[in-house]
């Protein structure tokens, strides 16, 4: 076993869920924002992960596989619409449109983001642990 190649591995899962973590908590803080630079309510943005191959290949040959972040989307579905004639952004109905961020689902994402950061991060200082007992058992 390849144990660089194991820590190469989960350091890419590692940064794949720190900006995941970031996507996150930007939808949590903008989740009552509704009119940003653009004039129009903060719209939920979605983080999509993609497997690529190592260029590095394990001790069996075979090549090694990472996670990355494929790209960060808008989720363009619409926000609900409250009526607050007393809103500063309230249309000539009165009626208000709020972003598309539910905070349940948000912290439920922030939940999951974190336990796989986690458990990365678990792999990440096992896999040094033993390099060092195989350098001591090596002396």
């Amino acid at each position: 076993m390849n144990l660089i190649g194991a820590i190469d591995v989960t350091s890419s899962a590692l940064n794949a869920q720190r900006t995941r973590l970031d996507v996150v908590a930007q939808n949590i803080a903008n989740a009552q924002t509704t009119r940003g630079s653009d004039g129009a309510p903060y719209q939920r943005r979605m983080v999509s992960f993609e497997t690529e191959l190592l260029r590095k290949q394990g001790m069996s040959g075979e090549a090694l596989q990472s996670v990355r972040v494929g790209e960060i989307t808008t989720d363009k579905s619409p926000g609900q619409r409250v009526y607050d004639p007393q809103h500063p952004d309230a249309g000539a109905d009165g009626m208000v449109q709020l972003p598309n961020v539910n905070l349940a689902y948000e912290m439920v994402d922030l939940i999951t983001a974190t336990r796989a950061y986690e458990a990365n991060l678990s792999v990440a200082k096992n896999a040094r642990q033993m390099a060092m007992k195989a350098l001591e058992i090596g002396r």
